[in-house]
């Protein structure tokens, strides 16, 4: 990897030392298992009962069906980098822990995760929708198991599409379609959605780049933000600034909420987050319409994993909780419960009797999880600067592109 910080690389080198040095405990990829665990998750909930009790059902399943002892430990989100690192760096971290899109790559390029394919042949894979795996793997290897989803897709003010002479029934599939309901909303003074330019790029620019056929940069350090694809978002979106369709402030807004509560804006992208939000704000009758197609069809949406550290006393005894967690019944569990959508097709039907998240769950088929890429989330920066200087009308399209390219260059060769 080109980027090393100094917590990273102390990490890395102490855990190749530690495998070096250790034996596992509690088998072989081919071995039964047995032994102890230490698990590390995050709060999923407000802290409810019923998370609390969802995890002692799972520990316990676990625990008897595999004669495995598990230490399940409940960690803070904030810092959470931090004290990964420093306990995988003091040899003393979690045999298994959970992770995100932006964290698996930077570990397992650095050789701290485990690559679990050897575990794995026992395992319905095909059952996982495929986007859930995207994040999982890197340079075509497995390090983790996906256990949640999120897709991002525009929700829309009802109220709004039928003044503009539309049928909230029969919302946009395409950019001319969304293109020309917007200029309908402006005309009859309204914002055609929301762009919080101030935000994650995973919710701004980067779906338009992927609907448009483009990326970012692949995992073969291929750059692509100025390709002939991606330059098409940058003018869309420069468009939607320049004619007014997207509020004044979306250079560097984190939000538009009050727009969108007082009913000034037709769209806005949106999750299960928001979902939960306009249901008890019960403020806008809105419509939940599916991903936006250029030349593909598809969104944005995280995932969740759990990963099993490359220094692990007890590899197959983690690999073996990690594929217990991840699995129909498990997933169902800790879903529905969270109400985050499950990786599982199979596990789905959680949500069969709930219309919108339903909605939500049908749409994971088109999410990306982002940029798969040890530099992914150092990136954004750079990127989002260029954007926003091109808003201002600094810039043209192609320039911000470019310049973006170059400054990922530049992090790549750091």
């Amino acid at each position: 990897m080109k980027r090393f910080n100094y917590l990273l690389g102390l990490a890395f080198l102490l855990v190749i030392v530690g495998c070096s040095s250790g034996e596992e405990t509690g088998g072989t990829a081919d071995g039964e298992v047995s032994g102890e665990i230490t698990v590390w998750v995050h709060p999923f909930t407000d802290g409810s009962d019923e998370e609390s009790d969802m995890w002692d059902e799972v520990v316990t399943s676990f625990e008897e069906e595999k004669g495995v002892d598990v230490n399940l430990e409940q960690i803070p989100w904030s810092n959470r980098d931090q004290k990964i690192l420093t306990a995988l760096a003091a040899n003393n971290g979690p045999d298994v822990f959970y992770a995100i899109p932006d964290q698996m790559p930077q570990y397992a390029d650095e050789g701290m995760l485990l690559e679990l394919d050897p575990y794995l042949e026992d395992m319905d894979m095909d059952d996982f929708v495929d986007t859930s795996l995207v994040s999982t793997t890197w340079q075509d290897k497995t390090y983790g198991l996906p256990i949640l989803q999120e897709a991002y897709t525009l929700f829309y003010n009802k109220d709004i599409v039928k003044a503009i002479g539309e049928d909230p029934e029969s919302l946009p599939t395409t950019w001319d379609e969304f293109e020309e309901w917007s200029k309908k909303a402006k005309d009859e003074g309204y914002y055609a959605m929301s762009y919080p330019g101030g935000g994650s790029m995973n919710g701004t620019i980067y779906p338009w780049i992927w609907q448009a056929g483009g990326d970012i940069i692949t995992q073969d350090d291929e750059v692509l933000i100025n390709s002939q694809e991606s330059v098409k978002a940058f003018e869309f979106i420069n468009s939607m600034y320049e004619d007014g369709r997207i509020p004044e402030d979306s250079i560097t807004a984190k939000e538009h909420n009050a727009l969108w509560d007082n009913g000034e804006i037709m769209a806005t992208l949106g999750s299960g987050i928001t979902l939960s939000n306009l249901l008890s704000k019960d403020v806008v009758d809105f419509a939940i319409g599916e991903p936006l197609k250029n030349e593909e069809k598809v969104t944005y949406g995280t995932t969740g994993m759990f990963v099993v550290p490359s220094n692990s006393d007890n590899k197959t005894a983690a690999a073996e909780f990690v594929k217990t967690m991840t699995n129909t019944e498990n997933q169902r569990k800790f879903n529905k419960v969270t109400q985050y959508i499950p990786t599982r097709k199979s596990a789905q039907d959680i949500f069969d009797d709930q219309e919108y998240i339903g909605q939500l769950a049908e749409y994971t088929q088109y999410a990306l999880p982002g940029v798969i890429h040890p530099i992914g989330r150092d990136i954004m920066p750079a990127i989002q600067a260029e954007v926003q200087t091109m808003m201002e009308g600094k810039k043209t399209p192609q320039e911000a592109a470019d310049a973006a390219a170059e400054a990922i260059e530049a992090d790549l060769n750091n």
